[in-house]
């Protein structure tokens, strides 16, 4: 799951990280009034109003926005908030903007020059191990550091037995160029960074940049956080924080009944039991000349309500061409999955796209049986490769 700016900094700061304070608003008059707040507080004269979406490369989409008084500040709130941001991680179609922060401004002047840097912590599967990955340039895409200059970014791997150590801690605030007080504040900030990751189960914290202020401070200026979804029962009030205008509303839909569902941009839907063989029935669809119009696993428990709500998601995309039902029943039943088959056609109406079915296991006999029998014009196939020319034949 993931989270806002806002949202991700308040997880942060509850584990001593420090960031760069903000307030959430939703209305223009409320950024005003947030902005005098945080001038009381820290003093600054200056704000920051940032777009709250799920993306990346918000200052890039025009969604970041300096204000160096009220009237500016009320001009580019009443800009960001509502407009459609395009980024590179939204896509062209973008995502609209339904919360902006005002943030103190923290580039003051000082006794030293701002730097910045990057750093996030997540799994590497391969070593099985947490890291720790950062660099000097922060504020920068890390793709385009890692393939211009990989030098620059280091990694520092945490044995899950052990936890982060000090000498890392130190390692890591060293190849930072850093010295003194600022040195001595990177340390804490990545203690207190990792057990942040660890406490509300991360799968990735992103600090992009990472600020090194004019008087020698470290603060999160910006911030990713993903939560593991499978650790969610136990944060309740992390879990709280979904966004759901943030999330495709079919995908939604699906996590009612338990469906794994993603949306894709291809013609032909598909339902089957299990990711791999999802994977796999992708491929088909790739192989018969079609493009996969989305990943839908019903489950090992799949029942004919299950079934019909899966045809019901995949119906609401209007590029959808063909639909390709593929169940190995081990633990399913393939006449329940048959039988949720007719009921979707029964409950919905009339289905203007054809249907393929290849249903292998379990009762796959009787579930043949079931749909000759109800007369639906269902295109029933038993190998693979059958399935993947009649979805060329449909698709013409």
């Amino acid at each position: 799951m993931n989270l806002h700016e806002y949202q991700a900094k308040e997880l942060l700061y509850a584990y001593d990280v420090p960031v760069q304070k903000g307030i959430a608003v939703d209305t223009v008059d409320a950024a005003v009034a947030a902005a005098e707040s945080l001038t009381a507080q820290t003093g600054t004269k200056w704000h920051v109003v940032k777009a709250q979406i799920h993306a990346g490369g918000r200052g890039k989409g025009g969604g970041v926005k300096l204000a160096k008084n009220l009237e500016e500040l009320r001009e580019k709130a009443n800009q960001i908030l509502g407009m459609t941001l395009v980024t590179p991680q939204t896509g062209p179609k973008g995502k609209v903007v339904h919360k902006i922060l005002i943030a103190e401004d923290v580039y003051a002047p000082g006794a030293s020059e701002p730097k910045e840097f990057y750093m996030s912590i997540l799994l590497d599967r391969s070593s099985g191990k947490n890291v720790i990955i950062y660099s000097t340039e922060g504020g920068m895409d890390i793709e385009e550091v890692a393939e211009k200059t990989p030098h620059l970014v280091h990694k520092t791997y945490v044995h899950p037995n052990l936890g982060l150590q000090a000498f890392q801690q130190r390692e890591i605030a060293y190849n930072l160029g850093l010295s003194g007080k600022a040195f001595k504040a990177m340390t804490k900030f990545v203690d207190n960074l990792y057990k942040a990751y660890l406490g509300v189960d991360a799968s990735l914290v992103e600090i992009n940049p990472v600020l090194k202020t004019s008087d020698d401070g470290i603060i999160a200026v910006d911030a990713k956080v993903s939560i593991d979804g499978n650790a969610l029962y136990r944060h309740p009030a992390i879990e709280a924080m979904r966004d759901l205008n943030e999330e495709d509303p079919t995908e939604v839909e699906a996590g009612k009944y338990n469906l794994n569902f993603v949306k894709l941009d291809g013609n032909v839907g598909c339902m089957v039991n299990g990711a791999g063989l999802a994977m796999a029935t992708m491929d088909i669809i790739k192989l018969s000349g079609g493009e996969p119009a989305n990943f839908l696993d019903v489950g090992g428990t799949a029942n004919a309500q299950t079934v019909e709500a899966g045809f019901r998601i995949i119906l609401q995309d209007p590029n959808v061409k063909a639909i390709l039902v593929n169940i190995f029943g081990g633990i399913v039943r393939c006449d329940r999955v048959a039988q949720g088959i007719v009921d979707a056609y029964q409950n919905i109406g009339e289905i203007n796209v054809p249907i393929i079915v290849r249903l292998q296991g379990t009762n796959a006999k009787e579930a043949k049986e079931l749909i000759d029998a109800s007369g639906l014009k269902v295109h029933s196939v038993i190998l693979l490769k059958e399935a993947a020319e009649k979805v060329k034949e449909v698709l013409g």
